[in-house]
């Protein structure tokens, strides 16, 4: 069985708020450690109504705390918008909080519009081209300290962090295989670039003192129900929140409609296609074939999956007919 994770966005649905997206969170995380996950990530996302998971390490200490043996992890942190520093000593207190559990996954997109950007650095002076050293200045403060070293992350020394580097294009890739650092694609929303990305990677990994031999994990949507009809249904929510963010009115998780690929016009037809195309939706049956299908079709190591599900209930039955199904994967 390829080993299955979860990122969790912590999906503010309509009619709810911040504070109960998050403790379902940590629900679906109970849930989910319960049910043989391997990780359970959550993402930086600013100034969008819809995802809680903003003060992404906060979030991760009250998950880290209600759970015991899952990995607990960043998927990711957008570095442009911190202080290496600053990410050090944070996901260096959780290791120290919870040993051998806790990952970060680094990004350098910003997570945000520009609005939100500029008011989080100030200024954009800290772009994108900065970000393989930013990734270097990082780990360097998870090593043992030196003998007079002027400058310390505490905690973070010597702390045992995974460090990933996350991508949506050969960039990523290319920064993963020179740092010999696992690699995971960000595939549930942007695939364009995924088998590429996946070859420069696997071509030019470069073993390390962190990872011996190149590691890949894909992001998929997977909504599963008990038919493919209501698993079309509940897949609604993230097309309309997808087409709504597009069209620049982010706002919170709509509730499921029927038949809504009905009333997409061209435009919206194509465009969801074409970004959700990594996603699997439908019954137990449906979802246990399109998982052994998108395995062997990337070869991936590992499958990060995410589920935009209005209902809670709902999302936690999802991951569960997952579960059992991946098992015959």
């Amino acid at each position: 069985m390829i080993p299955l994770s979860i990122l969790d966005l912590s999906p503010v649905p309509e009619g709810s708020d911040a504070g109960q997206a998050l403790r379902n969170s940590i629900d679906l995380a109970r849930h989910t450690e319960a049910l043989g996950y391997r990780r359970f990530w959550m993402a930086e996302h600013h100034n969008m109504p819809g995802i809680a998971s903003a003060a992404t390490a906060v979030a991760l200490a009250h998950v880290a705390v209600a759970t015991s043996t899952i990995r607990i992890g960043a998927g990711g942190i957008m570095l442009p918008n911190h202080a290496p520093l600053i990410i050090a000593e944070q996901f260096g207190t959780l290791a120290a909080l919870h040993p051998g559990r806790i990952d970060l996954g680094l990004g350098r997109a910003p997570g945000s519009d520009q609005v939100a950007a500029r008011a989080m650095r100030r200024n954009l002076a800290a772009d994108v081209d900065q970000f393989p050293s930013d990734v270097v200045e990082l780990m360097s403060y998870f090593q043992p300290a030196e003998p007079g070293q002027p400058l310390q992350a505490v905690p973070g020394v010597d702390e045992a962090v995974e460090v990933w580097i996350l991508g949506s294009s050969t960039f990523g890739a290319q920064l993963a295989a020179h740092l010999g650092l696992p690699y995971a694609f960000a595939s549930h929303f942007a695939p364009e670039q995924m088998r590429d990305a996946v070859k420069v990677y696997r071509e030019r990994f470069r073993p390390s003192d962190r990872l011996a031999a190149p590691y890949v994990m894909l992001g998929v949507n997977i909504f599963a129900a008990d038919t493919d009809a209501e698993a079309r249904r509940l897949f609604s929510s993230l097309q309309q929140a997808f087409l709504n963010l597009r069209r620049g009115r982010p706002g919170k998780l709509p509730p499921p409609v029927d038949d809504f690929d009905a009333g997409l016009d061209r435009y919206g037809r194509a465009m969801l296609a074409n970004a959700l195309s990594c996603s699997v939706v439908g019954g137990p049956e449906t979802v246990r074939d399109g998982l052994r299908a998108f395995v062997a079709s990337t070869g991936a190591d590992e499958l990060m999956v995410t589920a935009q599900i209005f209902d809670h209930d709902a999302r936690k039955r999802s991951f569960e007919i997952l579960a059992q199904q991946a098992g015959g994967a």
